[in-house]
C-alpha cells in the first residue's frame, strides 16, 4: 500500500512545553528586573538580548518536525532513528542482548538538532532496558555501554532483531522511551526522546547492507541508513 507523502510541518514537543513555560516566565521576570534596576544602562539591553538567544536555543532544541517515511515498502529497510552525525560503523560483540557480531551503527545529536527520536524498523518490541550509568561525551566509542542508556529491541516482520539504544551525553540528563514491550512498533513513530545533547546506537545483523558513512548527516525517520538481509 503507498504511504502518504511527507507532511512538512513543525510542533513543539510535548516533553518540552512544560521547560519551556517555566523558562518563558523566568526570563520575563528577569527581564523585568533588569529594567527595574538597569534601564537606563546597556546592562538591561546584554541581559535582554542574552534571554532572547537562550530562549530560542531551547525552543529550537524542542522543535518536533511531524516527518512521514516517502518510501513505498518499509520490509528489510532501517532508516535513521534520529537527526545528527554518523560517528561510528563498526562490527562489534554485543554482549547484553544478542552475546554476537552485530554492526553498530551510531548517530551523535548536536544542541542544534531535533531530539525526537524515531522507530528504525518495523515490528514489535520485545524488549526495553534502562541502565544507569555515566554522562560522558555522547560520541565517544564507550559511551554505548559506560553512559546511561536506554535498550529498545525490536522484532521485524521477517523475524529479524534489531536493537536501538538511546545514550545520554555530557550535557543529556533525561532519557524519554515511549516503546513497551508486546506492543507493536512503526517507522513514523516516535521512540523517545532524549534532553540536550546525545546519540542513538543501531546494531544490525553481521550481512545487513549499510548505505550511510562515516560522518555523513542524518534526518530522522528519512534517511535510509541499511537494509536488512532477506
Amino acid at each position: 500500500m503507498p504511504r502518504l507523502k511527507r507532511i512538512k510541518k513543525i510542533r513543539l514537543h510535548n516533553e518540552g512545553k512544560h521547560i519551556l513555560w517555566l523558562s518563558l516566565a523566568f526570563f520575563v521576570a528577569l527581564n523585568l528586573l533588569s529594567w527595574w534596576l538597569f534601564h537606563k544602562s546597556f546592562i538591561f539591553f546584554l541581559i535582554l538580548i542574552a534571554s532572547v538567544i537562550v530562549y530560542g536555543i531551547m525552543v529550537n532544541f524542542f522543535r518536533c518536525p511531524i516527518r512521514i517515511f516517502e518510501g513505498e515498502d518499509t520490509e528489510n529497510v532501517v532508516v535513521a532513528p534520529a537527526d545528527g552525525k554518523v560517528v561510528v560503523i563498526e562490527k562489534v560483540q554485543e554482549n547484553e542482548f544478542f552475546h554476537d557480531l552485530r554492526i553498530q551503527v551510531s548517530i551523535f545529536m548536536n544542541l542544534v538538532n531535533v531530539h525526537a527520536n524515531w522507530y528504525p524498523v518495523d515490528g514489535i518490541v520485545r524488549k526495553v532496558e534502562h541502565k544507569n550509568g555515566k554522562f560522558s561525551k555522547a560520541w565517544l566509542p564507550k559511551a554505548s555501554l559506560d553512559n546511561e542508556r536506554s535498550t529498545i529491541v525490536i522484532e521485524t516482520p521477517g523475524g529479524i532483531m534489531v536493537m536501538a539504544r538511546q545514550i545520554a551525553g555530557a550535557v543529556a540528563r533525561r532519557i524519554v522511551t515511549y516503546a513497551k514491550e508486546g506492543e507493536e512498533c512503526y517507522i513514523d513513530e516516535h521512540m523517545g526522546f532524549i534532553k540536550f545533547g546525545s546519540r542513538v546506537d543501531v546494531f544490525l545483523p553481521v550481512d545487513s547492507e549499510i548505505l550511510v558513512t562515516m560522518g555523513q548527516y542524518t534526518v530522522g525517520n528519512q534517511t535510509v541508513i541499511a537494509h536488512l538481509p532477506h
